[in-house]
């Protein structure tokens, strides 16, 4: 496969137009990270409310990556992704034309549906790429693709300065015409959706495309399996509860409308509920079994969940951490600091494809899957121990970069494994099972990134914390990283089994031979 890559005919053309889609979504995603500061002194906004926005900007996304796994499973990943990209320009144009807080809030809550678009791609690969080398092929997909994120980091203020000629606000001596460079992320990101649509299928020629029987929920094929999923879904709504609660503390949810968003929150349960329930009647009413050939264990998805959360969900907790960590770790100007946390993220490029290769290669993704996530676990407590005076000089914030990006390597590979069994689950609702296990990945960054706001409070008892206490609560949340890797590698290695057909040269249900 690794010779045929740069081929750009067949099932490859079909993954790199895949992994462009999900890049320019991520472009989209995270457009406003780079310009915040511009964003939030043009429009004279508190640093609570820019904080607000950005909590909006992962707030839908949860949801979303449910919503989307169903829709695709439905209308197939071609339509879907297109219609995802297109929708993309609608939030970026309302957030370059705001002129009130109110109205950024209402664009970025928008835009946090544009980062479920992860999930569409799966699938289409899994479709064109046969089970022995779908690791490699989604490792591309989400590896390559998510580079987007950097890519908007690293652009987009020069985009910005570009295009300052058309005026825009000024940031000390520079002009950055803000509004035109978010604006420029969802004309390109639409224009792309309707190319997409137009350059490819949802399966190789000669292929059907697989439907679930019904997608108002995940279908299960066993009562254990059905109360499996009922409780899995529970964290969903804790975990909008929780922003829903951060969104309170900073004052954009006020007492009036707080208990609102939490009856949305239980409203929107109850209807997943009621969609899972519908959509498993039969089997729930004693009229439908399956046979052991249609069967598949729901455990494997919620472990697969699981380990999305300490792989993905720690990724977008520490990579928003990072740069301040470093800065207040060794000293260290803003710019070198930003630097030396990218090449946290830097690593996508390489290990998520690695991670999915290793996985085709190993003969066992069930012992590939433990062994990465629990050297995710050994990569975070060995961060615990960077501590301010325990790596000193330039030797020291070397070694320190050194075990970062040896951390990150397990993480994002660790990520790579976890979606090169997520389409071998049961094929015809992998859109479903993609969704949830991405959508878990959100729910892990939430719940990193809240343990990590409120430490520093807890250990200093309340008080403005110091920078000692600061530290000892960066170096804490490591463990926090780590402890959850160690646990749930163990689940891997003794509960996680070996899909079925793990690297056999066709699909579930194919009777032909990938063109």
């Amino acid at each position: 496969m690794l010779g045929e890559l740069w081929s750009f005919q067949g099932r490859y053309r079909t993954l790199h137009l895949t992994w462009f889609a999900f890049f320019l979504t991520f472009v989209v995603w995270f457009n406003l990270a780079p310009l915040a500061t511009t964003v939030r002194e043009d429009m004279g906004l508190e640093l609570g409310q820019i904080r607000t926005i950005a909590i909006c900007n992962v707030a839908l996304t949860v949801p979303a990556r449910v919503i989307i796994g169903m829709l695709l499973d439905k209308f197939g990943p071609r339509l879907t992704y297109s219609a995802i990209l297109v929708f993309a320009a609608i939030p970026c144009l309302m957030f370059a034309t705001a002129q009130s807080f109110g109205q950024l809030v209402v664009a970025r809550l928008l835009l946090s549906i544009v980062g479920a678009g992860f999930v569409i791609g799966i699938r289409m690969v899994a479709e064109w790429f046969p089970p022995k080398e779908i690791g490699l092929a989604e490792g591309i997909y989400g590896g390559w693709g998510n580079f987007g994120s950097a890519f908007s980091a690293l652009t987009l203020v020069i985009v910005a300065g570009w295009l300052s000629f058309a005026g825009g606000a000024q940031i000390g001596d520079v002009v950055l015409n803000w509004r035109g460079a978010i604006a420029l992320t969802g004309i390109i990101a639409a224009i792309y959706g309707v190319f997409y649509f137009l350059s490819v299928r949802d399966t190789p020629p000669g292929k059907t495309y697989q439907r679930p029987h019904k997608t108002a929920g995940l279908e299960v094929t066993s009562m254990r399996d059905f109360w499996g999923l009922m409780g899995m879904n529970v964290p969903f709504a804790g975990i909008l509860a929780v922003l829903a609660w951060r969104l309170k503390t900073v004052g954009f949810l006020t007492e009036a409308t707080y208990p609102m968003a939490l009856l949305a929150i239980v409203i929107w349960y109850g209807m997943q509920s009621w969609g899972v329930l519908r959509t498993n009647w039969q089997l729930v009413t004693g009229k439908k079994a399956y046979n052991k050939e249609d069967r598949y264990e729901f455990k494997q998805v919620a472990i697969l969940e699981l380990t999305y959360i300490v792989n993905f969900g720690s990724e977008l907790a520490v990579v928003s951490m990072l740069p301040s960590f470093f800065e207040t770790t060794f000293d260290l100007p803003k710019a070198l600091a930003g630097t030396l946390a990218a090449s946290y993220a830097f690593m996508n490029l390489a290990a998520r494809p690695g991670g999915g290769l290793l996985s085709d290669r190993m003969g066992s993704r069930k012992n590939t899957m433990a062994f990465l996530t629990i050297g995710l676990g050994v990569g975070y407590l060995l961060m615990s121990l960077i501590e301010p005076g325990t790596f000193t000089g330039t030797a020291g914030i070397l070694l320190a970069l050194v075990l970062t990006m040896f951390c990150s390597f397990f993480v994002q590979a660790g990520e790579g494994s976890t979606f090169a069994m997520v389409p071998l689950v049961k094929r015809r609702v992998t859109g479903q099972v993609a969704g949830l296990v991405g959508a878990y990945g959100n729910v892990g960054a939430v719940a990193y990134l809240t343990v990590f706001a409120l430490l520093p409070g807890w250990m200093g008892g309340g008080a403005d914390p110091s920078p000692a206490v600061i530290a000892a609560s960066n170096s804490t949340f490591f463990q926090v990283l780590g402890i959850a890797g160690l646990v749930v590698g163990f689940f891997c290695m003794f509960f996680l089994r070996e899909p079925k057909g793990s690297f056999a040269e066709l699909h579930e249900g194919e009777l032909a031979t990938i063109s």
